[in-house]
């Protein structure tokens, strides 16, 4: 991730006994001529914090009062919180608590705590207590240092994903965990310590200053983290969640052509929008059109003809919007002319801006095989997810920069090979290549090379998705199954010609097989159990579960023909359909296109 904010605690991290470090002052300056935004996040009072920091022009913006209070440059502020109950402020007095109130904080001594407690039951207050060392912050509920921060950063258009912040204190754990990176220092907490991704070693505020300098030069986040943000990929074979840690990886989605490659990548992107993470989503067959119904999402393209560059890249000066580029009704050479001026945008804007945090190439083979492949990826800061029943096709330079690998059913033998020649052990081959031919479409693997798979080749069943996954027309209809999850039809308990291996099959077999063979597997269930458990396609098991149980009640007389158009309303097989298909490039030529140029 591009380091493009800096978030400091004040307090016990860069100044002491309320004296900032004179050194901290110039790297933060320094950190400001670079671009990088600094703001300042303290539980202090703000005209305290204005007065022993001689005024706070230094910094981009401030977070006081633990949360409560943003101010900027010229004055401007904005309270979060309510201000504090008169009634609880006229309550602490008459207690002979002393106390000192803000714009919204209330502060006192620690040792005070019993009694505001007291106060704020017996009065039935919406009011959090919360330590500062030898203080105690009274505050409104939810509001903290973390949401004071990201308050500014939606302000300030930032995106807390591209953030570093460091504390030293019990109440700045939030303030930490709401950024991609959260440093504690070693003289402070050691609870902060515990979660934070870093520790800051030394004894003091001087320390902050060479930590804010090396990250500075190097204008991104730190590599080593705990790994706090995570995507959920699915359920490993002994029962335990299967995550992967989110970092600025390049990620590789393989496999065999309708293997569920789109359905891993689709889960993947859910998870990051949700997370608050930008993408852009260059969907060369329109898979990944529902992402729309996300927060954030939106998607170009489709029945439209390709957006403009600079209307993308105003949509992604966002930090929490997300796009999808739908290229489906394009030719391969539009494509390959669009994304050869698309790409290298999308590395500009990431490197000066940090969005979108991750750029996601679907049929990546299309495009990425030339020698121009280093104009069009950039391989320092990395984050892109490439999508691929070509991975051969990839560029070397390419392949090598692949950092996470999942396999979904691959079973061509030139694909295979370069799998293996990227990731695997030796004498594996025979083990992996059965592996990888004989998965499920609910089915991957995660090839060893990460910390997450502990060295080994990790099979998995597949995650549910949150928005409905796109087919491809006519697309699943020529699945090839593997062969025990093909439908075997039977009469009187004896198999009747030829078990079908995709749905294609399925429709031809029943228009030939006698009507007593259909009766019985219909008045059993079984074609919709068979649909919803091999292709996961819940919605046309659903349509054939409503034929089935029609003909069991005398509604429905021709079976094959209510069967047969339940699959062909589902992936629009009529002529016209097919006849809009053939105006495109399909999948089969546009790899053998590529293929050509490559050699």
């Amino acid at each position: 991730m591009k380091f493009s904010v800096l978030a400091l605690d004040y307090d016990g991290t860069i100044a002491r006994e309320g004296q900032m470090d004179p050194e901290v002052r110039t790297a933060i300056a320094e950190a400001r001529a670079r671009e990088i935004i600094v703001v300042l996040v303290s539980g202090r009072i703000l005209s305290d914090l204005c007065q022993v920091a001689g005024g706070l022009d230094f910094v981009d913006a401030v977070v006081a009062e633990n949360g409560a209070v943003l101010a900027f440059p010229g004055g401007n502020s904005r309270l979060i919180g309510q201000p504090p109950a008169p009634m609880f402020l006229e309550e602490l007095g008459r207690r002979a608590i002393a106390f000192r109130a803000g714009q919204c904080v209330v502060e006192t001594d620690a040792g005070e705590a019993e009694q505001v407690l007291a106060v704020v039951r017996d009065l039935e207050l919406p009011l959090v207590l919360l330590f500062n060392r030898g203080r105690l912050m009274v505050l409104p509920q939810a509001v903290s240092k973390g949401t004071g921060l990201r308050e500014a950063l939606t302000m300030l258009r930032l995106s807390p994903h591209n953030a570093m912040a460091i504390g030293d204190a019990e109440n700045d754990h939030d303030l930490l965990a709401v950024c991609e990176f959260g440093v504690a220092v070693a003289w402070g907490s050691k609870a902060l310590q515990v979660n934070a991704d870093d520790v800051l070693p030394g004894n003091g505020p001087n320390a902050v200053a060479a930590y804010i300098r090396r990250t500075a030069r190097r204008m991104r986040l730190p590599a080593e983290r705990s790994d706090r943000n995570r995507l959920v990929l699915g359920t490993t074979e002994d029962g335990y969640p299967l995550a992967l840690a989110i970092h600025g990886r390049n990620i590789l989605i393989a496999g065999d052509p309708r293997s569920g490659k789109s359905w891993v990548t689709g889960l993947t992107c859910e998870q990051l929008i949700l997370q608050g993470y930008s993408l852009c989503v260059i969907d060369a067959e329109g898979d990944y059109r529902t992402l729309e119904s996300l927060p954030g999402v939106v998607v170009f393209g489709g029945d439209a003809p390709p957006p403009e560059l600079p209307d993308l890249a105003r949509v992604l000066r966002h930090p929490y919007m997300s796009i999808v580029v739908d290229l489906s009704h394009v030719s391969y050479r539009e494509k390959v002319d669009y994304l050869n001026a698309l790409l290298p945008m999308l590395a500009s804007l990431r490197r000066s801006t940090g969005l979108p945090h991750r750029i996601v190439v679907d049929e990546a083979h299309y495009f990425l095989h030339q020698p121009n492949v280093r104009e069009l990826v950039d391989f320092d800061l990395g984050a892109y997810t490439l999508v691929t029943y070509r991975l051969s096709d990839l560029h070397r330079d390419l392949r090598k920069a692949i950092d996470v690998i999942i396999v979904n059913r691959t079973t061509d033998p030139r694909e295979l090979q370069t799998l293996l020649a990227i990731a695997a052990p030796k004498n594996v081959d025979s083990e992996w290549k059965a592996i990888f031919g004989g998965l499920a479409m609910n089915e991957a693997v995660l090839l060893p090379g990460i910390a997450e798979t502990g060295g080994k080749l990790r099979r998995f069943q597949l995650a549910a998705r949150l928005t409905t996954h796109v087919r491809h027309r006519a697309k699943y209809v020529d699945l090839r199954l593997i062969e025990s999850q093909g439908f075997v039809f039977t009469e009187s308990g004896k198999s009747v010609g030829a078990p079908a291996r995709s749905l294609s099959e399925f429709i031809s077999s029943l228009k030939t097989l006698p009507l007593s063979v259909l009766e019985g597997h219909a008045q059993r269930g079984d074609f919709s159990q068979w649909i919803a458990e091999v292709f996961h396609d819940h919605q046309l098991a659903s349509g054939v579960r409503k034929v089935e149980q029609r003909y069991r009640l005398g509604h429905t007389r021709d079976l094959y023909n209510a069967l047969a158009e339940s699959i062909e309303e589902r992936y629009e097989l009529s002529s016209g359909v097919n006849e809009m298909r053939e105006e495109s490039l399909p999948d089969a030529t546009m790899g053998t296109a590529i293929h050509q140029q490559a050699n």
